[in-house]
């Protein structure tokens, strides 16, 4: 993602997309043929092999979260919460799934692989669906077609092959005048006037991670719900999130304010304590409770800074500035999952 977002502009944001798309595909049905190929037994072999997949899906998620967030960037801002309200959506499809192939398979011979296989056959039929409505449908729409040929009025070249394939050809010698006469602030500048909008997302997700899904699935107690606990608190999670996600198409509760979204931002490290102690002295209506609020402020923060973020800026500058908050959110959640490591200092037999 780094890699990307640095080079964002000389990236075609068409192939940067079909590439992550058709990689997400290829590695969801490898993740299958691995199991099948080895029957499920395991070994340092399929091990390593499950690693690489797994470095292949970031890698995918790179090109395409931040492919998809710069080209709407661009766009209105109800196209990006849109697209942030998909994935909280696949989060929730995600959990909802998992509810269902547990309850379905718990008690049957390998039932915990017949779900995970059943989880990703669905998975790769989603991901092929992806390439398609990506390469054929959306690239047509004509509210796609006006703001790409806008942003490529104002200079992007980014979007050239988008038009083409939408059947817009774009007069070469207009678009080098187009960048002659039109100064781009550059990604060190765009970064630096957005800094709190950088450090939002970066803080939100570190917080995010540092408790979701891990600590919630390892480090919450014995209660009544047994085995079922840890995947009811991370469906929870995933409906406050996906919720949450639309509450700023409410014109009254949108939060637009810098000053204010920090200061949100800041008060969810509030929620580490309140999770340590409910999980050492609390039961398990105020471990959900606090998993719903996660999810909630989670979505609805994410949201809000994407959306407010690119307005004011040309084509070429809002998808600059989507690639590096997409770069923020990622090294949020790379660090958010190191810090997981800290929930388990001082208990015995965790190393």
């Amino acid at each position: 993602m780094a890699i990307l977002a640095y080079n964002e502009s000389k990236v075609d944001t068409r192939q940067r997309n079909l590439f992550g798309y058709t990689l997400f595909f290829a590695s969801t049905l490898l993740v299958l043929v691995l199991d099948l190929a080895t029957s499920g037994k395991g070994g340092i072999g399929p091990f390593i092999g499950l690693c690489v997949l797994s470095a292949c899906f970031g890698v995918a998620d790179a090109h395409v979260q931040g492919g998809m967030l710069g080209d709407l960037s661009f766009m209105c801002p109800e196209f990006i919460q849109s697209f942030l309200g998909g994935l909280a959506a696949s989060g929730a499809l995600a959990s909802a799934l998992r509810l269902l192939t547990k309850g379905a398979f718990e008690k049957s011979h390998n039932g915990l692989r017949k779900g995970a296989m059943l989880f990703l056959s669905m998975s790769t039929f989603f991901e092929f669906l992806c390439i398609l409505l990506y390469a054929i449908v959306f690239s047509k729409l004509p509210i796609v077609k006006y703001y790409r040929s806008k942003a490529a009025s104002e200079g992007s070249k980014t979007v050239s092959a988008d038009l083409a394939a939408a059947g817009i050809q774009t007069n070469a010698n207009q678009d080098e005048d187009c960048t002659m006469h039109m100064e781009r602030l550059s990604n060190k500048q765009l970064f630096f006037q957005n800094i709190d909008y950088a450090v939002d997302m970066f803080l939100i997700y570190v917080l995010t991670l540092s408790i979701f899904p891990g600590f919630l699935s390892e480090d919450t107690g014995s209660h009544g719900l047994g085995t079922w606990y840890a995947p009811v608190l991370i469906a929870t999670y995933n409906v406050g999130d996906l919720i949450s996600r639309y509450i700023p198409l409410i014109e009254s509760l949108k939060m637009e304010s810098r000053k204010g979204l920090m200061i949100a931002t800041l008060s969810r490290f509030l929620l580490i304590p309140a999770f340590y102690f409910t999980a050492k002295y609390g039961d398990k209506g105020w471990m959900i409770l606090l998993t719903s609020l996660l999810g909630v402020s989670n979505g609805y923060l994410t949201v809000s800074v994407l959306t407010v973020a690119p307005k004011g800026y040309k084509g070429p500058e809002q998808n600059a500035l989507g690639n590096l908050l997409v770069l923020c959110v990622l090294s949020g959640l790379f660090a958010g999952v190191v810090l997981n490591w800290l929930w388990l200092i001082g208990k015995p037999g965790q190393f």
